[in-house]
C-alpha cells in the first residue's frame, strides 16, 4: 500500500473539523463510486474515511447533481444509527462548505462488500434476510419521528436529478410508448411521503460485517417513498441472475427472503401498499439499468439486454402489485 498526500480539500476539512492537526496528512484513494472522491486517511489518531461529493458524476452520460447532498448524507447516517446502532459507519464531521464527510473506517478484513460475494456466486438468503430487517428498521424509526426528521431532508431536487430523472424519466426517452408509465411512476414517486429513504440501497454500498449489514453511500437521502429503497435493492438482486447465472435460484431465493423481512417490518402503513408501489416501480428500475444513464456495468452483451427488456415492458404495462409476481416473470424470462 503506497500512500500519498491527500488533496487540499480533504486536508483543511479534517483540520477545521478538528479531526486532524499539523501532521503531514497521507492516505489513498478508494475506487468504485462514481458521484464522490472518497480516501481512507491516516491522521495521528488513526484511519479515517473521507468523501467528497462531486458535481459531476463519473458517468458517459452529462449527470450533474448538487454537491449539498453530502449534508444530507450525514443526517441519513445518524438517523440511521439511531433506528438500528451500527448499521452505518459512525459520522466523525461534516465540512459544509467543502462538501467533505468523514466518517469511522471500517477494516475491510472484518467487512465484506455484499457484492463482492453475490460476484463470486455467495447469494445467501440469510444475509439478504438482514438487509431487509435492518432497512425496515431504519424506515420505521424514521416514520414514528416523522415530525422532527422530515424538514431535515428537503432534498426533493438532488434525489429528482441523482435518481428519478437518470433512471426512470432518461429511460422514457429511450422508450416513447412506456413514456406515460414511467412518467406516472415518477410523479406518483415524488408524491409519496411517508419516511427517510436511503436511496442507493445496493449491494455496491452495502458491507456485511460481523454484527450485521452496514449501509453505506446515502447521497441521495430523501423524505419521501420507501417503497424505492426496497425496490432498488431488490433489483440488483435480479440483475445478479445475469452476472453469476450459477447462483441464479440462489438471488431469487434472496429476492425472496429480502422482500418478505422488509415487509415484515412495516408499521407505518399497510405492506400491501407498500409492496404494490415497489411492484410499480421494479420493472421501470430494471429497465432503467440498460437503457438510463446509469446502466449497470457487468450487463455486457445485447443478449444480456434484451433479456431485461423482454421481461421488463411487460411488466411495465400491467403492473403487477406483489413482488413475487415479478420475480415469478424474471425466472420464467431467464429459462426461455
Amino acid at each position: 500500500m503506497t500512500l500519498v498526500p491527500v488533496p487540499a480539500e480533504f486536508a483543511q476539512a479534517l483540520r477545521e473539523l478538528q479531526l486532524a492537526g499539523d501532521e503531514t496528512l497521507l492516505g489513498e484513494p478508494l475506487t468504485g463510486g462514481v458521484s464522490s472522491d472518497i480516501w481512507r486517511i491516516e491522521t495521528a489518531r488513526g484511519p479515517v474515511c473521507a468523501k467528497r461529493a462531486l458535481a459531476q458524476l463519473r458517468v458517459a452520460a452529462d449527470w450533474r447533481a448538487p454537491i449539498e447532498r453530502n449534508e444530507y448524507e450525514a443526517r441519513w447516517m445518524q438517523v440511521a444509527q439511531a433506528a438500528a446502532p451500527g448499521c452505518t459507519p459512525r459520522v466523525l464531521g461534516q465540512h459544509a462548505a467543502l462538501g467533505v464527510l468523514v466518517m469511522q473506517w471500517l477494516p475491510p478484513g472484518e467487512h465484506a462488500l455484499w457484492k463482492a460475494q453475490l460476484q463470486q456466486g455467495r447469494a445467501e438468503p440469510a444475509t439478504a434476510t438482514t438487509v431487509g430487517r435492518t432497512l425496515a428498521r431504519i424506515h420505521a424509526h424514521a416514520a414514528a419521528h416523522a415530525d422532527e426528521l422530515a424538514p431535515q431532508f428537503d432534498s426533493d431536487a438532488i434525489f429528482f436529478d441523482i435518481r428519478l430523472e437518470p433512471y426512470l424519466l432518461a429511460t422514457a426517452v429511450r422508450h416513447p410508448d412506456l413514456a406515460g408509465t414511467l412518467q406516472h411512476l415518477v410523479a406518483q414517486t415524488q408524491a409519496t411521503k411517508r419516511t427517510l429513504v436511503h436511496g442507493d440501497v445496493s449491494p455496491k454500498n452495502i458491507l456485511v460485517g460481523p454484527a450485521g449489514p452496514v449501509l453505506l453511500d446515502a447521497e441521495c437521502a430523501w423524505w419521501g417513498d420507501p417503497a424505492f429503497d426496497l425496490a432498488f435493492c431488490l433489483n440488483h438482486l435480479l440483475l445478479k441472475c445475469l452476472w453469476t447465472p450459477s447462483a441464479r435460484n440462489d438471488f431469487l431465493a434472496s429476492f425472496s427472503a429480502l422482500a418478505a423481512a422488509y415487509l415484515a417490518g412495516v408499521d407505518w402503513e399497510p405492506r400491501a401498499d407498500v409492496e404494490a408501489r415497489a411492484a410499480a416501480l421494479l420493472p421501470g428500475l430494471l429497465l432503467a439499468r440498460v437503457d438510463g444513464k446509469s446502466p449497470v456495468e457487468y450487463v455486457t452483451l445485447d443478449a444480456q439486454r434484451d433479456t431485461v427488456r423482454r421481461a421488463a415492458r411487460p411488466l411495465l404495462m400491467r403492473a403487477p402489485s406483489t413482488l413475487q409476481d415479478i420475480q415469478a416473470a424474471w425466472r420464467q424470462e431467464l429459462q426461455t
